[in-house]
């Protein structure tokens, strides 16, 4: 695996962990200013900046322990300052009772080279296919 697939594989990891987490701070480090998304949560619209993410950041961290695993990723770099990353997001935690759960969702992130830092410009998540 070329060194940066195995750069951003790690970024990316860090990003997930920040999310389930609940950690603004290294999440926003990670991000440009300037993100753009297609998730569930927008309903259809692209949304451009950070203020609509960090609403849910604000709502606090999840109250039971998660694991985030990203599942058969793939790695597209595209010159050296560009890499298109598509995985499953497998999300375990437990739910009300204790029992453990895995989540899925279907992702798409695009890391882009500004400056000496990779930052993360684009995604694109999708509830998982049945």
């Amino acid at each position: 695996m070329a060194a940066i697939e195995t750069e951003v594989l790690a970024l990316n990891q860090k990003l997930l962990v920040a999310i389930v987490t609940g950690d603004w701070k290294t999440y926003a480090e990670l991000c440009d200013e300037s993100i753009t998304c297609f998730e569930p949560e927008a309903r259809g619209q692209v949304v451009v900046g950070m203020p609509f993410h960090k609403f849910y950041f604000d709502l606090g961290p999840a109250t039971t322990a998660r694991n985030v695993t990203m599942s058969q990723p793939h790695v597209r770099v595209i010159g050296d300052a560009c890499v298109i990353l598509s995985y499953v997001r497998l999300t375990q935690s437990l739910d009300a009772s204790g029992a453990p759960q895995t989540g899925r969702v279907e992702e798409t992130r695009i890391w882009q080279k500004v400056g000496s830092a990779w930052k993360h410009v684009h995604f694109h998540r999708s509830p998982g296919a049945a």
